[in-house]
């Protein structure tokens, strides 16, 4: 093969283009398995809770219940079905719970003619749809189940990481300096928050790291590479180790 000399400045130019290209692709990635195992998990949670609902003795029929699809779902599908991550499912549902989310989904799904209400309409529909009522990922609707302490705590932080498009670090970070209690606190809210929502380099997450969060690889059941942040408890002991 013979050897061409390229120059060097229309070289960097194309593999800049390529690198932007590969680092978006990833990203987006990301984006759509987070959005589709959000989606998927919060109507497992569902049918968690409407399953458990059935039941006489509620508590000793749900620990029956998670119990029994833990050792099944792991069998089948591999790892991430635990009791404690099909509890963090039910959790889900929980706090977002149909009422909550209904009419943002029944906008993106119902024919204008039909804006029908009923539950039915909802539990038909697929991942992809129910996804839309969440913006964020999975990591960050953990965080926000897990390590505020009222509705509205996790509402504020919610709304400002939508609004910034904080990743899991910057959420972790601003929970961890009472973010919310800050801002409440303040005179001028607005620019407390403005000032506060400030992405710092610690902040960033490469397309890498966000494609290795260890919940969107145990959902495609693949090799785990943990390494980042911690989730924690109200309690404060670490529980995971995330990466986006």
């Amino acid at each position: 093969m013979t050897s061409i000399a390229l120059k060097n400045a229309e070289y960097l130019g194309v593999h800049n283009d390529i690198v932007a290209l590969l680092e978006r692709g990833r990203r987006a990635v990301a984006r759509s398995v987070n959005a589709l195992m959000t989606g998927t998990y919060w109507q497992i949670g569902r049918r968690i809770v409407e399953f458990e609902q059935g039941g006489q003795n509620r508590a000793a029929y749900g620990q029956a219940l998670l119990g029994r699809l833990s050792a099944d779902l792991t069998g089948q599908f591999g790892r991430g079905f635990g009791v404690d991550n099909l509890e963090l499912m039910r959790l889900f549902y929980q706090t977002y719970p149909f009422e909550t989310i209904s009419e943002s989904l029944i906008r993106k799904s119902a024919s204008k003619g039909e804006r029908s209400k009923s539950e039915s309409v909802i539990r038909n529909l697929d991942p992809e749809t129910v996804a839309a009522a969440f913006p964020l990922s999975w990591t960050h609707y953990i965080h926000l189940m897990r390590r505020t302490r009222s509705v509205e705590e996790r509402a504020f932080y919610e709304a400002e990481a939508l609004r910034g498009g904080w990743s899991v670090r910057q959420l972790d970070r601003q929970i961890s300096s009472q973010f919310h209690t800050r801002a409440m606190l303040s005179k001028n809210k607005r620019a407390m928050v403005e000032k506060g929502s400030k992405v710092l380099p610690a902040d960033l997450v490469t397309p890498e790291e966000a494609i290795k969060d260890p919940y969107v690889l145990e959902f495609l059941n693949l090799k785990d590479e943990y390494s980042g942040i911690s989730v924690r408890g109200r309690t404060g002991s670490p529980t995971r180790r995330l990466l986006a």
